[in-house]
C-alpha cells in the first residue's frame, strides 16, 4: 500500500516477508544482529485482530519483549529492537513507523560502537546468545508462554519484580554461562580475569565456574580456570 500510494519512507530499511510475526523466530533477531545489522524492526497485524487463530502478533510481542530485556542486559540499547502495529491498510502509519526506527537507529550509532563496546566484546556477547537460542524458545513456549489479553498486560509483566526473579534464573545465568565457556575456549584465564571481562560479580564467577566444574565443563588447573 505505501509503494501504490507512493508514499517515501527510508531506502535503509531491508524488508523480510513472513505470513504472520508470529512466525518470527528467536533465530531470526540474533541471526540479524550476528550480520551487522544495527536494529530490527517488526511491523504486523493489530493486538487481537491476528488472521490466524493462534494470535502470533501476541507471541511475537512476548518475544520482542523478552528480546529487548536481554539486549539491555547485554549492554545493548533495547530501542534496537521495536514492534509496531498496523492493519495492512494504513501505509501512513507504517511509513512513519519505519522512518523514525530508522533515524533513532541512526542516532544510536552502529550495534556495539553505540554502546561503547569493542568488536571482541561485541562478537563474544552475540556468540553467546547466539548459542542459547534454541533454549530461549523452549523457555517462551513452556515457562513464558503467557496468553494475556491485553498489550499492558505484557507490558506490566515484564516491568515486574516477578519477571526479573525469572529473568535471572531463566536467561540471565545461562547468558553468563555461556560468555564464560567461550572466554575459557579462546585461553585459560582466572576467575578475576572473567569478573572484568564479563562485568560479573566475583560471587555470580564463582558460582558460575563451580557449578560448571561439577558437570565437567571446566576445570581449575595452575591458578586459571580452564575448558574441560
Amino acid at each position: 500500500m505505501a509503494g501504490v500510494s507512493r508514499l517515501q519512507y527510508s531506502t535503509e530499511l531491508r524488508l523480510v516477508r513472513v505470513m504472520c510475526t508470529g512466525r518470527v523466530d528467536p533465530s531470526h533477531i540474533v541471526r540479524a544482529f550476528s550480520k551487522g545489522v544495527d536494529g530490527v524492526f517488526l511491523g504486523g497485524c493489530r493486538l487481537n485482530e491476528c488472521n490466524y487463530i493462534t494470535g502470533g502478533n501476541f507471541h511475537a510481542f512476548n518475544m520482542v519483549l523478552l528480546f529487548r530485556k536481554i539486549l539491555g542486559h547485554l549492554g545493548f540499547n533495547q530501542d534496537r529492537l521495536k514492534q509496531e502495529f498496523m492493519s495492512g491498510s494504513e501505509a501512513n502509519v507504517y511509513v512513519e513507523a519505519v522512518n523514525n526506527f530508522v533515524a533513532k537507529i541512526k542516532e544510536l550509532g552502529p550495534l556495539g560502537v553505540g554502546e561503547g563496546m569493542d568488536e571482541k566484546v561485541l562478537k563474544l556477547k552475540l556468540n553467546a546468545l547466539s548459542r542459547i537460542t534454541n533454549y530461549i524458545r523452549l523457555v517462551l513456549s513452556e515457562r513464558l508462554r503467557l496468553g494475556f489479553p491485553k498489550e499492558e498486560d505484557y507490558v506490566s509483566f515484564y516491568t515486574s519484580e516477578d519477571s526479573e526473579t525469572l529473568f535471572n534464573e531463566l536467561i540471565a545465568d545461562k547468558l553468563a554461562l555461556s560468555e564464560i565457556m567461550l572466554l575459557l575456549q579462546e585461553k585459560p584465564l582466572t576467575a578475576d580475569e572473567i569478573s572484568k571481562t564479563l562485568n560479573l560479580t566475583a560471587s555470580d564467577t564463582s558460582r558460575h565456574l563451580q557449578n560448571s566444574a561439577k558437570h565437567g565443563l571446566v576445570r581449575y588447573d595452575k591458578s586459571k580456570w580452564r575448558s574441560a
